[in-house]
């Protein structure tokens, strides 16, 4: 991954896309990689950037071909507020709309810790909700529902997609907690609130 860097912001203007796509792939290995362990010098922000709907756009061209976008969000890392292409030296800036992923597909299964909820993001990763991986339920100030959040890594979340939103409130429960009906799902024995029970049904 190390000439990657020379790229992600040098071949902006050089080879665009498609020399970052040859100098990820040559460099990638299996498995993400550890992103969280890199520093490198900040070389400005390019114009790429991630819609609310998970599309990864490059000078304002949709990136249609879905394995560079899985290599690019394998070095997505976030800072604050902010997002950025790294590589162990440099890092580009990119803009986010809302969530970097999406989740768009849920399998429900059981372990030891009881039953699991597995979500595939939009680029092809299995993320299981529980510890390490809390689903948050957000108000969404444009129309008073909610919207769902898995974090997937190092402060990257995926957007939950509105179907999968109402396959969880089917699949939720009460509980009393701190003297309050709460209405939420159970992962991997954690309890996710998604509202006061009594005023759920304002937000679905």
């Amino acid at each position: 991954m190390a000439k990657a860097g020379q790229v992600v912001g040098n071949a902006v203007g050089q080879g665009g896309l498609d020399g970052i796509a040859a100098m990820l792939s040559r460099g990638s290995g299996k498995g993400l990689p550890p992103v969280h362990l890199w520093n490198p010098p900040f070389c400005g922000d390019i114009d790429m950037r991630i819609a609310a709907d998970g599309t990864w756009f490059y000078q304002k061209t949709p990136i249609g071909r879905q394995a560079l976008v899985k290599l690019l969000a394998s070095v997505l890392k976030r800072e604050g507020d902010r997002y950025f292409l790294v590589t162990p030296v440099e890092k580009v800036g990119i803009a986010v709309d809302d969530a970097p992923f999406l989740a768009v597909e849920l399998s429900v299964g059981d372990d030891e810790r009881g039953s699991v909820l597995r979500f595939r993001s939009n680029v092809d990763e299995w993320i299981s909700a529980g510890p390490g991986h809390a689903l948050r339920f957000d108000e969404d100030a444009a129309n008073g529902g909610l919207k769902p959040y898995l974090h997937v890594r190092d402060g990257l979340w995926a957007k939950v997609t509105r179907a999968l939103f109402y396959d969880l409130v089917n699949l939720g429960e009460e509980r009393e907690i701190d003297g309050k009906a709460l209405f939420g799902v159970v992962s991997a024995g954690e309890f996710y609130a998604m509202a006061e029970a009594s005023t759920l049904r304002e937000f679905v």
